[in-house]
């Protein structure tokens, strides 16, 4: 692979990142300046497939959320388009990239041969359309897969028993519980299924021109690796679905190279033939890389769809509760994670709702309540809540003796609605409550030395001074493409 002190004048660095609601690209130089970037956001600029949100909520399917796989290899297409004026691809020594993680896809018999022999005269659309044997990319909001997850726990010896074995319990948005929902209720796409790949690899398998392999630290979201050996574990695949090990193929570091780009985007858009795809990985193990966390004390905070909080460890002790993941930066090393489905949508309804869709007044809001917001706690959850496992519903609550109560006598009362100004710091506080309990229980620092926060509501000034006040610690951010 081309070192940096090899590497031609004015090499540029592509990142993409396959998220809920869009694909985007950020061209960094060898300077690691960033110098160009792009969005594609699937509900404006792809109407045509009708998703809010990204996403398709089935109605007669309790909780099942997905995706139109199509749509993430149009979005590609897009971006590559829009970026081409802004860019030289030809001086892209490197492309690598960020999948939503847990979401899936399912190639069908014969597709290895249709990625290896793409037309550049063609689209990929054109190309690629027939290449699968569900239209539909289960994804991360899923929680239709409660039945498979006890199945797959009770099968390895309970849920306490699947964490320890591959770093989580079994959770209704994770890989393995999706695709034995698939194995059981339509056994003949299963059946007609040559590859699984996560989001991540999926992408990467465009890119290269064959399958790409998923990469160790992404692998770790599907309830399926062995932890600690980084490898599938017999056990779980055997209790997930048959022949499931040929259908994912081989595990690889997330520091790999999956290949050379395809000849398609040599010949389609001009990338230089030597041009490498690194492995793609999920979107919370590359926001840990990409921020560089390499200290235990300190913790991350990804403000997306979905909340995560992050750190780092030596040594992983799963529990009942949050993930352990490989470390994508150092190899001997774990990642620990806290999600929750409730993120940025669920603000953007009370911002909707409350604050005239401004977030200028709902920042507004928030800094004119007081902390605690006078004994006003609200619970929000728009989706089935992840951690804790709750449906949906929203729940306000009021502590009628809050300025003289303690922890032995507290009086609360549950209301349909609070004032606006009160809404819109129950939202927040209570989401950033919920992550600093959570992050205790789980063994987190408290407090931690400092926070790094990202995603998209990092860029929110008033979000970031109430997550420094309920942590009780500084919160840093890094530079986001313009």
């Amino acid at each position: 692979m081309v070192g940096r002190s090899s590497l031609p004048d004015g090499a540029l660095f592509l990142g993409l990142d396959s998220s809920t609601q869009s694909v985007k690209a950020t061209v960094l130089s060898n300077e690691l300046i960033i110098v160009a970037s792009e969005t594609v956001n699937f509900d404006s600029e792809l109407p045509h497939y009708k998703t809010e949100g990204g996403v398709y909520r089935d109605p007669t399917d309790d909780g099942r959320i997905y995706s139109p796989t199509i749509m993430w290899v149009e979005a590609l297409e897009l971006l590559l388009e829009k970026l081409k004026p802004k860019i030289n691809f030809s001086k892209v020594v490197a492309v690598s990239g960020s999948g939503q993680q847990h979401g899936s896809v399912y190639w069908k018999k014969g597709s290895q041969a249709v990625l290896s022999s793409l037309d550049p005269g063609k689209s990929l659309v054109s190309q690629l359309k027939d290449a699968f044997s569900t239209m539909d990319s289960p994804i991360w909001m899923d929680s239709s897969t409660t039945k498979q997850c006890r199945e797959v726990e009770n099968a390895v010896g309970g849920a306490l028993e699947l964490s320890k074995l591959t770093g989580s319990r079994a959770y209704e948005r994770f890989t393995g519980p999706q695709i034995r929902k698939i194995y059981q209720t339509a056994p003949h796409i299963y059946e007609n299924t040559e590859r699984i790949s996560l989001v991540s690899s999926f992408m990467a398998s465009i890119l290269v021109g064959c399958y790409a392999s998923i990469d160790e630290t992404d692998g770790a979201g599907m309830n399926l690796m062995d932890i600690n050996k980084r490898t599938w574990s017999k056990a779980v695949l055997e209790a997930t679905a048959p022949d499931l090990e040929q259908k994912l193929g081989n595990l690889a570091p997330a520091c790999a190279a999956a290949g050379r780009i395809s000849s398609y985007f040599v010949e389609r858009h001009q990338f230089d033939k030597n041009c490498f795809v690194i492995q793609w990985s999920g979107d919370n193990p590359n926001s840990l890389a990409g921020l560089t966390l390499n200290t235990p004390g300190d913790l991350a905070i990804s403000l997306g769809t979905s909340d995560t909080v992050f750190g780092i460890t030596a040594e992983a002790k799963p529990s009942l509760e949050g993930h352990v993941f490989p470390n994508p930066v150092e190899p001997d090393g774990y990642m620990v994670m806290l999600c929750y489905k409730n993120g940025s949508l669920t603000r953007e309804d009370v911002r909707n709702q409350c604050a005239e869709k401004s977030w200028d007044i709902f920042n507004n809001y928030l800094e004119k309540t007081p902390p605690l917001n006078g004994g006003r706690l609200g619970f929000y959850y728009k989706d089935h809540e992840i951690l804790p496992p709750l449906p949906v519903g929203f729940h306000r609550y009021i502590v009628e003796n809050f300025s003289d109560a303690s922890s032995d006598n507290l009086k609360e009362c549950e209301v349909q609605e609070f004032d606006p100004e009160s809404e819109v710091r129950a939202i927040v506080e209570g989401q950033m409550l919920s992550m600093r309990g959570h992050a205790e229980r789980f063994g987190m620092p408290n407090p931690p030395k400092r926070i790094i926060a990202t995603g998209g509501a990092s860029s929110n000034e008033s979000i970031l001074k109430l997550i420094a006040q309920i942590f009780g610690c500084p919160v840093f951010t890094v530079e986001r493409p313009g």
